[in-house]
């Protein structure tokens, strides 16, 4: 069934509200849906490396970072995507708008920081019809997972921070298959709907080394371990009026709702490891490898003959460049350029398959007055899937701003005057 669900004729998708919907794609029908990046539009912009630890930007990759923080930050953050979609000879497109995370994070003293927020976890949104005048087959999806994490993070001693972060998840994913055939009154679809909860869990570290008096060497890693969450399934049959004007049923004449039992989703273990080097508000360089063993990941939805996981890796590459940080003369030479690249191996696999992708980014970092608080702009290229074996491949172009706001001084810093 799924080989010709991806022999796409037409896909329309539309855009969708917070943390929902996000990733307009056809592979968003696999698993939970397609797994959205963690990381703020900083770090998308290099590549999606989250080695520094930085005292006025949240890592949402690795807790270890809020052992930096010095200022209060509060962060929203969102983003634009265009995607033109190949298979078969046939093309389409799509678009989505999201906001991609809010958060508020803040020190507590000068070696411990706090933050929680609210992240787009995976997403699922497609719509695919595929037939001809005497029959139609309509597939869609809609839905996803959200994480509301808590972290912390401590410096131990000077350069070494640790930290953790427990989130719970929670959403629901809807997919819907209709059966049109022009020769028959009614047309059947069948609902399968699950309400997903659980938790899962971070661990980081982060290690800076000076050398030379004014450069560093940076070293980073984070442990994700095994969890599973809870699916509340829920599936029914329908005989429906469709229309095939709006492509979209019109009435109900009848349905039946089937038993299904709860089933557990398991989360993988998860681990990476990042290296850098740079100076302090001049330049930073470094690369990040990720590892998951999403060879234990299962579907949900409906049964899928043709489609397998196995292990996944992710490849980062970026940096940034200041040209003059304390510039009171030039706004441009206070501006952080940020650029970067990254290659991913999913892990699905699809008709033996592989389902990878890849991307380049640039980013702006915008100063916003005379404090730390920032604008920052992310531009990324990339490409998703293949079009062997009757595949889709995915190529798309996404705009991403986050305003990163830092008005608070912090407690612990005494007043210069009284």
């Amino acid at each position: 069934m799924i080989k010709r669900i991806l022999v796409v004729v037409l896909i329309t998708i539309t855009t969708s509200a917070f943390a929902q919907e996000g990733n307009s794609s056809p592979y968003s029908f696999y698993g939970l849906g397609l797994s959205n990046f963690k990381g703020s539009i900083e770090n998308q912009a290099m590549g999606g490396i989250s080695i520094l630890g930085d005292s006025i930007h949240t890592n949402f990759q690795n807790p270890a970072g809020f052992g930096a923080l010095k200022l209060t930050n509060f962060t929203i953050a969102g983003s634009h995507r265009e995607t033109n979609l190949e298979a078969s000879g046939e093309t389409g497109s799509t678009t989505s708008t999201t906001i991609d995370y809010l958060s508020l994070s803040f020190p507590v003293s000068k070696r411990l920081g706090f933050g929680f927020g609210l992240i787009p976890e995976t997403s699922v949104d497609y719509e695919i019809f595929d037939g001809d005048d005497e029959s139609l087959s309509q597939y869609s999806g809609r839905g996803g997972v959200n994480r509301a994490f808590l972290a912390a993070g401590i410096e131990l001693f000077k350069g070494f921070r640790i930290g953790a972060e427990g989130s719970y998840n929670f959403g629901n994913i809807r997919n819907e298959n209709i059966q049109a055939d022009a020769n028959q009154q009614y047309s059947v679809r069948e609902i399968e709907q699950s309400d997903v909860s659980g938790f899962t869990y971070n661990l980081g570290a982060q290690y800076e080394l000076t050398f030379a008096k004014k450069y560093k060497i940076y070293s980073s890693a984070s442990f994700q371990p095994e969890t599973s969450l809870t699916l509340e399934n829920e599936r029914s049959l329908q005989s429906v009026i469709y229309s095939r004007l709006d492509n979209a049923v019109v009435g109900v004449v009848d349905s039946q709702d089937f038993p299904v039992g709860d089933t557990e989703s398991i989360i993988p273990n998860k681990y990476s490891f990042g290296l850098g080097a740079g100076q302090v508000n001049k330049w930073f360089a470094g690369g990040q490898v990720e590892f998951a063993e999403t060879s234990n990941t299962s579907n949900r939805g409906f049964n899928i003959a043709n489609a397998s996981y196995e292990d996944s890796f992710k490849y980062r590459l970026g940096g940034y460049f200041v040209p003059d940080y304390n510039s009171i003369t030039s706004y441009w030479g206070r501006v952080t350029y940020r650029l970067g690249a990254r290659y991913e191996e999913s892990g699905l696999l699809i008709e033996n398959q592989s389902i990878d992708e890849f991307g380049i980014s640039f980013g702006l970092g915008l100063p916003l007055g005379r404090g730390f608080s920032n604008a920052n702009l992310t531009f990324e290229y990339g490409q998703r899937g293949t079009t062997t074996a009757g595949l889709v491949k995915e190529d798309f172009f996404k705009v991403g701003l986050s305003l990163s706001l830092n008005p608070l001084r912090p407690w612990f810093v005494p007043n210069k005057y009284n």
